[in-house]
């Protein structure tokens, strides 16, 4: 199968990349700006890993002529849409940015999916979607009424232009909502990579509100069987949604606890207030994605964030700087 790979340089790309070249059937191709939304150092690592095994294409989501070349050279069979401007925080800071590489990107991409007939698209939503959802554990079949980030709002409207071009164009597609990716090559701004770095250098650790805040954390090797899963998902609905998670919730406060362990260090808190944006409790429901795309989350939080550990002391050690 011809696969494009979007942000396949980064965390989940990379990782996903990986595991399509393992498989050894897969003709893959990346797409990816490495932009310096983190140092883009960490993304070349990634990729020299698959040096003459794919095809890289660099440029922006944003430019359309450029993602049209690029589906008429690969002739994709699939498209794995993992590439977006990422983060609640940032999209409160910068929400112009986000609406023009997320949804006008994925609108880029359908759009060339459906001009050269790539009939499977895979998207990468986000539990962010979920919004303030009083329900828990959050369930696929729960109303959507309200997004509290411009960055949820981007990856809602990614989700209905899949349907859009699902309903109008026959292309299959299947969205996928993260819940809290983790692991190694994760980016530098997540929680679990910050924490680390700090609490090794010792230095002050922010901590909004009171750490009970909590999160369904998901091994990067869980999330990627799902992703797979999708890939190979042929049946049901031509457009679906799938939650994905670890279904292990865990609080800000033992999150902080795990990662002291791991690093063998006290975290020093720099106590603040709650952020605006933030969703007080993700939890998934991933009995759908349990049935339909055999997905079984095994990794823990305490297996996983020495997994993370490892990886970090291990890039400094070749001297990239994680951040």
């Amino acid at each position: 199968m011809k696969i494009l790979v979007t942000g396949g340089a980064g965390f989940i790309g990379s990782h996903t990349v990986e595991r399509l070249l393992q498989d050894g059937t897969h003709e893959v191709s990346i797409l990816d700006s490495f932009n310096d939304y983190y140092n883009p150092a960490i993304k070349r690592s990634n990729v020299r890993a698959f040096a003459g095994k794919v095809t890289v294409h660099e440029g922006e989501l944003t430019d359309a002529s450029f993602i049209q070349r690029i589906f008429e050279q690969g002739k994709f069979d699939a498209v794995i849409h993992l590439a977006a401007r990422a983060g609640v925080r940032p999209s409160i800071e910068q929400p112009e940015l986000y609406i023009d590489t997320n949804i006008k990107g994925t609108f880029n991409l359908l759009e060339a999916a459906r001009r050269t007939g790539c009939q499977h698209f895979v998207f990468a939503s986000s539990s962010s979607v979920y919004g303030v959802n009083k329900k828990v554990p959050f369930s696929e079949e729960d109303p959507i009424l309200q997004t509290i980030s411009p960055y949820a709002m981007t990856k809602m409207a990614g989700e209905q232009m899949c349907s859009n071009y699902s309903h109008l164009y026959g292309i299959k597609t299947v969205c996928l909502r993260f819940f809290t990716v983790y692991g190694p090559r994760q980016r530098p701004d997540l929680a679990i990579s910050k924490f680390t770095r700090l609490i090794e250098d010792g230095k002050p650790i922010d901590k909004f509100g009171t750490g009970h805040t909590a999160r369904d954390y998901t091994f990067i090797h869980d999330i990627v069987d799902g992703i797979l899963g999708a890939l190979n998902y042929r049946t049901g609905p031509i457009c679906d949604i799938f939650n994905l998670g670890g279904s292990q919730t865990v609080t800000l406060n033992d999150l902080i606890l795990t990662i002291e362990e791991a690093v063998g260090k006290k975290a020093i808190i720099n106590q603040l207030p709650e952020q605006p944006g933030d969703v007080p409790l993700t939890s998934a429901d991933v009995s759908k994605a349990r049935q339909l795309l055999n997905f079984k989350p095994t990794t823990t939080i305490a297996q996983g964030v020495p997994s993370y550990v490892e990886w970090f002391h291990q890039m400094r050690a070749e001297g990239v700087a994680v951040f």
